[in-house]
């Protein structure tokens, strides 16, 4: 009777196991060197640039002679291609520039793990500089709008103009709790699965990522989740994704948009559950003279799930 128990435990054990193993497999995505992404992720206008050491994907586009060029940022876990639609709609008469942050997209980590407001904010005004760029406007959504608002606040004379995208800032980056959380945000907060998911990635925790950050899922294509897969298989940025939401913490004190002089433009998704538009609303009561616009039946990333309604937005907000 014990030799037929113990027989049965083992087949059950060995079943887990291979069942595991097969799992495991199905699901296998190790890091990818930059070089073997670039060629279909970075084709011209693509460039890379060396700021602090670092190579930096980026895409400078239109006139060079804009006096106020537009720099776009990106959100948490984005890239330079969130922006597309609105480089498109701008580039014939404006000078456009977006870059991957540090940590993200085909820029990838930095040496010292430092994926702070402040590093950040010294991040653009390093790309201003390399640039040449002396006045701009900026947008950012999301971590890319706190990078947006405190660099405001860093360089007051040089900020001509701020779009805030669903932006973060208040409290501690990410209002959304619970199910309202993209499940891949939750992964890499937790120790022991961020270790399995720096060499496991399955597509499904992408898709349903990407999905709860749509106020129209159905928005969601297969191209879109691979762009997205293949920038969190870029070599370090599953680990640096965890180092950044352990700084979520980090920036200027909210109290400080209050002091803000310059021309804001406020867009929220009404169906942002990560962020939701009572933030919005929030920033437009901090920043003196800020317009708010909330975009019905969109959700986080509005220039992302809906270019073309956005950035009719921009266009009247630079016009004015």
């Amino acid at each position: 009777m014990n030799s037929l128990w113990l027989r049965s435990l083992w087949l059950v054990l060995a079943g887990a196991v291979f069942f595991a193993s097969v799992g495991l497999v199905a699901v296998w995505a190790p890091d990818l060197p930059p070089d073997e992404l670039k060629a279909r992720w970075a084709p011209p206008p693509s460039t890379f640039i060396e700021i602090n050491g670092q190579q930096v994907h980026l895409r400078d586009e239109g006139p060079r002679h804009d006096p106020v060029p537009i720099l776009l940022v990106h959100g948490t876990s984005a890239s330079l291609h969130t922006w597309q639609g609105w480089a498109e709609g701008l580039r014939g008469e404006r000078r456009v520039v977006r870059f991957d942050l540090p940590g993200f997209g085909l820029t990838g980590p930095n040496r010292q793990d430092d994926y702070s407001i402040e590093r950040y904010v010294l991040f653009v005004r390093s790309i201003a500089a390399r640039l040449g760029i002396d006045r701009f406007v900026i947008a950012g959504n999301s971590l890319g709008g706190q990078v947006a608002w405190a660099t405001a606040v860093a360089l007051p004379g040089r900020v001509q103009g701020l779009v805030l995208v669903d932006a973060a800032g208040y409290g501690a980056g990410l209002a959304g709790t619970g199910n309202d959380v993209p499940l891949a945000f939750k992964v890499a907060r937790m120790p022991v699965l961020r270790t399995v998911a720096q060499h496991a990635l399955p597509r499904g925790l992408v898709e349903s990522s990407l999905r709860r950050l749509y106020g129209e899922p159905g928005k969601v294509t297969p191209q879109l989740v691979d762009l997205y897969m293949d920038m969190a298989r870029r070599e370090g940025n599953r680990a640096a994704l965890g180092h950044r939401l352990a700084q979520l913490g980090t920036g200027p004190d909210p109290a400080l948009l209050r002091k803000l002089e310059v021309p804001t433009l406020i867009l929220w998704g009404e169906r942002d559950r990560l962020l939701p538009p009572a933030l919005g609303e929030r920033f437009a009561r901090d920043i003196p003279g800020a317009k708010l616009v909330i975009l019905e039946g969109i959700g986080h990333m509005p220039q992302e799930e809906d270019p073309g309604r956005t950035l009719a937005e921009v266009r009247r907000f630079l016009g004015s």
